[in-house]
């Protein structure tokens, strides 16, 4: 007899590459994914056209993101060892440096967007390299 379905559940590993998941992750990371890209659309209109609401739009973006983060990095625990990783924290130091160097800040923008759809749309054997 089987048993009754119950919402408890425990974090899967897998034993071939020592990832974790559990369900529902990936559909918490797509809807973190849009707000995340939500946040970088109010951000760039603020860049690019000087519209209103950049604390909003960075605080979305930034949330979203770091949601994303430590969602990926408690699934791999290789993760900040990993291109995407490292990659990921040299976006963050970029953005800072976006935020604070207002001289720069139009061609560091595009520059941490080029990089960002780069590093995201690497090749898996690119983006999961070890580099430390």
């Amino acid at each position: 007899m089987s048993s009754a379905p119950t919402f408890a559940f425990e974090p899967v590993l897998r034993k071939d590459d020592g990832h974790r998941d559990f369900p529902g992750r990936s559909l918490l990371i797509n809807i973190l994914r849009i707000f995340h890209i939500a946040g970088l659309a109010g951000v760039s209109a603020v860049v690019l056209a000087g519209g209103n609401g950049a604390a909003i739009w960075g605080a979305l973006m930034l949330i979203s993101g770091l949601g994303i983060v430590a969602l990926d990095a408690w699934a791999n625990p290789d993760y900040f060892r990993q291109a995407k990783g490292l990659g990921t924290l040299l976006k963050i130091a970029l953005v800072v440096l976006l935020v604070v160097w207002e001289e720069g800040r139009l061609p560091l923008f595009w520059f941490v967007l080029a990089f960002s759809v780069a590093l995201s749309h690497a090749p898996g054997r690119l983006r999961h390299r070890k580099l430390i």
